[in-house]
């Protein structure tokens, strides 16, 4: 089974049982945005947290193993989905300010997406619902 076959199931299963993200990232004891990454096959996930998963979500041995595996990250996202697009868009707007004022507040260097964490969060604003991301990354100094 593959990681994507592994979280075609995760998801059927998830959707079937009436699973939430936060109630399976409770059981990987891993932030929310993080598991679900991972459940769908961003990371790998330890052997015990995996099995944890899979008993709530009735899943079998091929799926425990298939999160435990490591991924290829990112290496097939549709660009076509109007969410996953619309972060795509953030990035090609706002990646060239974000990168000019990490070096003029931090110097040469980049926010490291690996020693990194994340979250979404639904606030109210004006009395509208609204998303807000928070992204958290270690700076890195570029080192010659």
């Amino acid at each position: 089974m593959t990681k994507q076959d592994a979280a075609e199931a995760i998801l059927a299963a998830k959707h079937a049982l009436g699973a939430s993200w936060c109630e399976l990232a409770e059981l990987a004891a891993k932030p929310e945005v993080w598991s679900t990454a991972a459940l769908l096959g961003q990371h790998p996930i330890d052997r015990a947290a995996a099995r944890r998963i899979a008993e709530r979500l009735e899943l079998g041995d091929a799926v425990v193993e298939a999160m435990t595996r490591q991924p290829y990250r990112a290496g097939d996202q549709p660009l076509s989905d109007p969410t996953i697009y619309r972060l795509h868009e953030l990035v090609l707007v706002y990646g060239p300010a974000i990168k000019e004022l990490i070096h003029e507040k931090f110097g040469d260097g980049i926010m490291s997406a690996i020693n990194f964490s994340m979250t979404l969060e639904r606030i109210e604003r004006d009395g509208e619902p609204r998303v807000q991301i928070t992204l958290d990354g270690k700076y890195l100094p570029y080192q010659w």
